[in-house]
């Protein structure tokens, strides 16, 4: 997962979306997006945009268009699809869950899929399901809108995506420990 931000109300809102990862002095993963987002019901949002694969292999430009909320029992999701300047399809599924184990300790195990209608070896992504991001957040609300966190996450290629980073010599997943802070303002 990675940085994002937005502008706007309750019903119209700008989302700014950037992820990336560094790895051996290279930048991969690197996917930026902006989307226009309209509040549909009370826990769910449409969004429609552009992402752009921006990193150290080919540059790739999608259309995207999604759905955003909260679905039954509290859990965080997010759907979307796109469609390439090339024809190709993707789609990514994204969820979370806070369980509170105190007032202000909270643990959220969260998971990323994405999926490819073609196989685009230049970005390493292989065709049908393709990635996985997943792991746990431990963090502490000192107040809502601060709170430090640990995390443990995995992040590796699936399938055909695998292959290919064997072939590029690449890890084909990585567990990660990671320390932040989650902050809105």
């Amino acid at each position: 997962m990675g940085r994002r931000s937005w502008v706007g109300g309750d019903y119209n809102r700008l989302w700014l979306r950037s992820e990336g990862t560094v790895s051996k002095g290279r930048m991969g993963d690197g996917q930026q997006e902006v989307l226009y987002s309209r509040s549909v019901s009370t826990y769910f949002d449409v969004q429609g945009g552009v992402r752009v694969d921006l990193d150290d292999g080919p540059t790739r430009t999608w259309g995207a268009f999604g759905l955003q909320g909260l679905a039954l029992y509290q859990f965080e999701v997010q759907a979307t699809a796109y469609v390439s300047d090339r024809g190709r399809f993707a789609g990514r599924f994204e969820g979370s869950y806070d369980i509170p184990i105190t007032n202000r300790l909270i643990l959220q195990p969260q998971i990323e899929l994405n999926l490819y209608s073609k196989a685009d070896k230049g970005r390493g992504n292989g065709a049908g399901l393709s990635s996985i991001d997943t792991g746990l957040r431990l963090r502490y609300e000192f107040w809502r809108k601060f709170a430090p966190y640990v995390a443990v996450t995995y992040d590796g290629y699936l399938q055909q995506a695998r292959r290919f980073a064997r072939d590029r010599e690449d890890s084909a997943g990585s567990v990660r420990l990671t320390f932040g802070i989650r902050s809105w303002f």
